[in-house]
């Protein structure tokens, strides 16, 4: 039983595919690179970005940064609005704050990227904590992002793994969260692949936001706020 969650942001509770995507193109376009095709770049939604420049384009280290920062010059503008909430999300969110749980995002994006996202959609006011990774390169690693997560979100109280639950759309938030003995719900309608959720051991897959919802409220463990 649970009483605080960490959401991860892409692919669980927004749709970034078309914004990541056309920025990754633009990045690409700087290095000479065309690909016109933007779902071969839907893996670069989720892990670190400059990661995925060295995995996907066999770049070094160096061409690699030079990439997320062109990158950055096209999403900081234009691609963070490429967007879209998945149905549901926000009535969820409204039930489980009702209900009684702590919820914070832990992402992988940048924080100053995930605050602005958050605040377009009115997605903010759920949300007690925000964390991120930083744009100079820091905290980019999931088990990075969950650990400063649960710490600002059990500030004032003894830190408890156990009783926060982590939600994601892909393996990293599942073995960031494993890190610290953490249970993951895996979300099936993000990007991961046909089963890498349960190959990395999600305790949960929900199929569909309203799956995901009945789940979490199966899974409070405080005193609810629901008669």
């Amino acid at each position: 039983m649970y009483r605080k969650i960490l959401f991860d942001l892409d692919g669980t509770l927004t749709d970034p595919k078309e914004g990541i995507c056309r920025s990754v193109q633009y990045a690409l376009h700087a290095f000479g690179i065309e690909e016109p095709d933007i779902d071969r770049l839907t893996p670069f939604i989720g892990p670190p970005l400059k990661d995925s420049f060295m995995e996907f384009y066999h770049m070094t280290p160096e061409q690699a940064e030079k990439a997320v920062e062109k990158y950055r010059e096209r999403f900081s503008v234009t691609g963070l609005y490429e967007n879209q909430v998945y149905p549901g999300i926000p009535q969820m969110h409204e039930r489980l704050k009702h209900l009684g749980y702590r919820m914070a995002i832990a992402s992988s994006k940048p924080t100053v990227f995930v605050e602005r996202i958050l605040t377009h959609f009115s997605l903010d006011p759920y949300f007690d904590v925000v964390v991120g990774s930083e744009l100079n390169g820091k905290r980019v690693n999931k088990d990075e992002v969950i650990r400063d997560a649960v710490e600002q979100l059990c500030e004032g109280e003894a830190v408890s793994y156990r009783q926060v639950i982590m939600v994601g759309d892909r393996k990293f938030d599942v073995a960031g969260a494993a890190a610290f003995g953490m249970a993951c719900i895996g979300v099936a309608y993000g990007y991961a692949q046909e089963g890498e959720l349960q190959k990395e051991g999600a305790a949960y897959v929900a199929e569909d936001v309203p799956a995901l919802e009945t789940l979490l409220v199966s899974l409070y463990g405080g005193e609810a706020c629901e008669k």
